[in-house]
């Protein structure tokens, strides 16, 4: 019987941890000219956003999280001890949106709204980019104003819509 108990609260805590942490980080990748990346979603169509993703564990730190998605979705290095972590810039600004539909069943009963807090990330010019392809099919570079238009999350768009304010970076 302890066993059959052990293996059902097993099996209901690592379905547990299976829910994405409504706390997530959106990263603007952008040149010093401010040429925006834009990658393209595998399971959404014609969906191009910024890189964006869920802390692992509710004590992850949102900069380590930065960095984990960003080179997780594009290849690009940019944690401690690489020569991008410079870069790499907390903007101190979130964004609080309903998470759409076709996701609500990747969180937890009930869970309805993400907070999403948002970086930047200075790249010099010709950085190359290696897609996950479970997560992303293309990617573009494009000047901040079409990168803007192009998004299609709002929050995204009005992220790289403030990158004039924070395109500071150090290359």
């Amino acid at each position: 019987m302890r066993s059959v108990l052990h293996w059902t609260w097993s099996s209901v805590a690592s379905e547990a941890r299976s829910f994405k942490i409504p706390e997530s980080v959106l990263v603007v990748i952008h040149t010093p000219r401010r040429e925006v990346l834009l990658i393209q979603r595998a399971d959404a169509g014609d969906f191009w956003q910024s890189v964006t993703g869920s802390k692992d564990e509710p004590g992850e730190a949102f900069i380590d999280t930065a960095a984990r998605e960003v080179f997780e979705e594009t290849g690009i290095a940019c944690g401690p001890g690489t020569p991008l972590h410079a870069g790499l810039r907390d903007w101190h600004l979130e964004n609080i949106y309903d998470i759409y539909p076709q996701w609500l069943h990747r969180y937890p009963p009930g869970v309805v709204r993400n907070t999403e807090h948002l970086f930047g990330l200075c790249v010099p010019p010709g950085t190359p980019v290696i897609l996950n392809p479970r997560e992303h099919t293309a990617y573009r570079w494009l000047p901040w104003r079409e990168a803007a238009d192009a998004c299609f999350s709002p929050s995204n768009a009005e992220a790289i819509l403030l990158l004039p304010q924070f395109a500071d970076g150090p290359f």
